[in-house]
């Protein structure tokens, strides 16, 4: 095993070459530039270098290290979006069986392949072999960043846990993923729905006395992502003092954030908190003209009137002159005042026009408006056609599906598909070789059935 002393100085070396390439790349950026002559030509020309840049410039995690002791969910989210960020991400996985959510039933298993694109597998028995867990060790010394979201205690009774590792590697930084942050209730098992009952999201989503989970699995993602942000700060602390740490995300507690709105808004009313579906759609935010309309089609549509000027456009695109001309509505708090009658009036008038209709006025005239979709209708979304933010990703059996990216945009890099999601244990040779290991010691772990 290579000494601490030697890894850190290596995982020094390569953090600070990455500052120096990004303050380079700053630096490029920064530039002035000539000004160009306007033209089509002319803006083909810049359109053209300025992909060339993207596809050229480094992604910003390139040359971090992660090993994913992660599973459904919350830790392959955290491990997606480190590697879309560029990192090595390596999915550490049990011979035989991986992920669990490889062995899903079809529509199930698929997400196993959004989540994980981007990685590498290797198959480690940590269970059941010394070795297995000797060779872990080897692989966390020469990485940054370890990501765990088994049950609590599990990694630990393997004699994994972050003390152990921060002997092996001082500078490694470790994301626990649980259900709880340390304290009474840490050792609970705990999963994503369990979080939206007890910390009031669900009670806030249905009517009173049904509640409702979301129809996303936003729980784990959200922990994931602000424990991905922890980690990123905690890679540029480590940059100045070269010490790592082991950070937390809850899901419980990333819950109560969110629901941080109502109590502040019990604070400072005294009153409980009442289910979204009790408080009708604009007076729960303040605003008049603010919830679904149907079109004539059936289709619904959502329109949000959040300003003076939004209301002026809205009546004069569908010629609503006795409306645009009442003085009991010309101002948000009149119009709140008037809910009694005014978005009946409004959907009458709705019905007239289909939703593309509809569609195609609200747009022109600057109304915030949304249809109500499917989440399958969006991979014909026209934005999300033109701007490439699905991902042909292959599946199982040689289908395409189309997945998103992370929703952001930089001006600096871009995020593709640079590797689909691994089958089991596809890179364990790959990795082993690259820690220093020779073909016949490798072949002796595949014997002992170490690894697979």
């Amino acid at each position: 095993m290579p000494s601490v002393t030697k890894t850190l100085a290596a995982v020094s070396r390569r953090i600070q070459s990455q500052r120096r390439a990004s303050v380079g790349i700053a630096l490029l950026l920064s530039r002035p530039t000539v000004p160009e002559r306007s033209g089509p030509r002319n803006q083909e020309a810049l359109c053209l270098r300025y992909n060339a840049r993207v596809m050229t410039t480094p992604l910003p995690l390139q040359g971090v290290r992660v090993l994913e002791l992660g599973h459904i969910i919350a830790g392959p989210s955290a491990g997606l979006l480190l590697a879309d960020l560029g990192a090595d991400v390596i999915k550490v996985e049990r011979p035989g069986e991986g992920d669990q959510s490889r062995g899903m039933p079809a529509g199930t298993s698929a997400n196993f392949h959004f989540l994980n694109r981007n990685k590498r597998s290797i198959a480690i028995d940590l269970k059941g072999s010394a070795d297995g867990r000797a060779l872990f060790l080897r692989l966390v010394a020469g990485s940054d960043v370890v990501i765990d979201n088994f049950a609590h205690g599990a990694v630990e009774g393997l004699g994994l846990g972050y003390e152990v590792l921060a002997r092996v590697h001082p500078g490694i930084i470790y994301l626990a993923l649980k259900g709880f942050l340390p304290g009474p209730s840490e050792a609970r098992p705990f999963l994503d729905e369990l979080a939206q009952m007890s910390a009031g999201l669900a009670f806030m989503t249905g009517p009173r006395g049904q509640p409702l989970r979301a129809g996303a699995s936003i729980v784990d993602v959200g922990a994931a992502a602000y424990g991905v942000i922890a980690v990123l700060a905690a890679l540029h602390q480590r940059a100045q003092t070269g010490r790592g740490q082991k950070i937390t995300s809850g899901l419980f507690e990333t819950v109560v954030f969110w629901v941080g709105q109502w109590l502040a808004q019990h604070a400072a009313t005294g009153q409980p908190s009442v289910p979204m579906p009790e408080i009708r759609q604009g007076t729960r935010m303040g605003w008049g003209v603010y919830q679904l309309f149907t079109a004539g089609d059936g289709e619904q549509i959502f329109i949000g009137i959040t300003s003076n000027a939004h209301w002026e456009r809205f009546c004069d695109e569908f010629g609503l002159k006795d409306l645009r001309a009442d003085e009991r509505l010309d101002d948000n708090a009149k119009r709140v005042a008037a809910r009694a009658w005014l978005p009946a009036r409004i959907a009458e008038e709705m019905l007239r026009y289909s939703s593309a209709e509809l569609s195609e006025r609200l747009e022109r005239a600057r109304v915030p408006f949304a249809p109500l979709r499917r989440p399958d209708q969006l991979v014909d979304d026209a934005h999300l056609q033109a701007t490439g933010q699905l991902l042909d990703t292959p599946l199982p059996g040689g289908g395409i599906a189309k997945l998103p990216k992370l929703p952001v945009h930089s001006t600096a890099f871009d995020m593709t598909l640079q590797r689909p999601a691994p089958t089991l244990g596809e890179h364990t040779r790959e990795v082993l070789r690259e820690l220093g290991l020779e073909t016949d010691e490798i072949d002796a772990l595949a014997s002992r059935r170490v690894i697979a």
